[in-house]
């Protein structure tokens, strides 16, 4: 398979991702448009683009008449992440962007095949309180507002009288590279460990009850992505997706401490979001002692602290959150990785780019 994409969204955690995959492939040209480049090097052609400006969205991906797949990754966060997950105007501005970024190229491109759109565990109201176990995507629609529903419902009365296809990803926490991203615990975890580290303390895990959940990696996603543009199943499909094992988080602190030498301690609950800003002295003195790239403090992790102490349910006790993966795996997809291995691998990536010291 091969093609035209279009990627929006190339400087997140799954954007990023699926242009590095993609870009590498022989048989791939591909776009990426984002208001800010990616933060690594790659073989795709970049458009800066705001996607809340309709008139640029018309007049610049008017222009991608070849285009013959799409994958949609951009993400608009407020502030307070937590809290703009329930806002009406969040909700909206997604459903804005995606509008803008698709009608001028479903207009233009008379071959357009195939749209991936992702969405989450949060279709399942896993932010309002933690579903049956295991969730599935046969289930009735979960009963709360979500821009989820908004862009799904927009893709399928587009869609109609087309010959394109779109498929729904529903990913457990996602973890991967990008910088300056709203929802990167995994840059929250390896930051807060390297401070630890240079404070002379154990790592800890700061959070609450070690609930059972699971976890996807960025690559494994552009993966399925690639998998997908070619499979007769995936067409207007609903996908979840995960590594395919179960995980706590206080389980990965081991691996997170042997791959930064570290002691264990004992747990110590705290609000990352609360502690953590104040430590960018420590971080600059970090960065400067060992020739890291120059990414501002509140650039490198910020909102994503929130996002954090969210997942590591500090204060709480909560139940399980698990997806069922068997409806991908009947489809034909059947790559998985050990989330251990993941955050090994993720890690020596940031190290390799200059954002994580050794």
């Amino acid at each position: 398979m091969g093609g035209n994409l279009v990627i929006f969204g190339p400087s997140g955690l799954v954007g990023g991702a699926a242009l590095r995959h993609f870009a590498a492939l022989p048989d791939w040209n591909v776009v990426a448009l984002s208001r800010r480049p990616p933060a690594f090097a790659h073989g795709g052609r970049f458009i800066a683009l705001d996607l809340t400006d309709r008139d640029a969205c018309a007049q610049v991906l008017g222009a991608l008449a070849d285009t013959t797949h799409i994958i949609y990754t951009a993400l608009y966060e407020q502030e307070d992440v937590i809290r703009g997950w329930r806002a009406k105007a969040q909700m909206e501005t997604n459903l804005t962007m995606l509008q803008n970024a698709l009608r001028p190229i479903d207009a233009a491109a008379k071959n357009l095949a195939h749209i991936s759109l992702f969405q989450g565990t949060k279709a399942y109201g896993a932010h309002l309180r933690p579903p049956a176990v295991p969730a599935r995507e046969r289930w009735a629609r979960n009963d709360h507002e979500n821009f989820y529903w908004y862009q799904e419902d927009f893709v399928k009365a587009q869609q109609q009288g087309k010959a394109w296809h779109w498929t729904i990803w529903r990913p457990q926490t996602i973890f991967g590279f990008a910088l300056d991203a709203p929802l990167n615990i995994l840059l929250a975890m390896a930051v807060f460990a390297v401070i630890r580290r240079a404070e002379g303390l154990p790592l800890c895990h700061p959070g609450g009850g070690a609930y059972v959940t699971e976890a996807i990696d960025s690559r494994l996603i552009a993966r399925a992505l690639d998998w997908a543009t070619a499979a007769g199943g995936a067409g207007d499909e609903i996908f979840n997706i995960t590594n395919g094992d179960n995980i706590t988080f206080p389980g990965l602190w081991p691996t997170l401490a042997r791959h930064f030498r570290m002691p264990m301690g004992e747990p110590e609950p705290m609000r990352l979001q609360d502690v953590m800003p104040g430590k960018a002295p420590i971080w600059d003195d970090i960065a400067r002692r060992h020739k890291l790239r120059p990414v501002p403090y509140d650039k490198l992790v910020g909102p994503s602290w929130q996002f954090a102490d969210f997942n590591f349910a500090v204060g709480k006790n909560p139940a399980p959150v698990v997806v069922s993966t068997i409806k991908l795996r009947q489809a034909g997809f059947h790559d998985c990785i050990d989330t251990e291995d993941m955050l090994v691998e993720l890690l020596e990536q940031y190290q390799a780019e200059g954002i994580l010291p050794q």
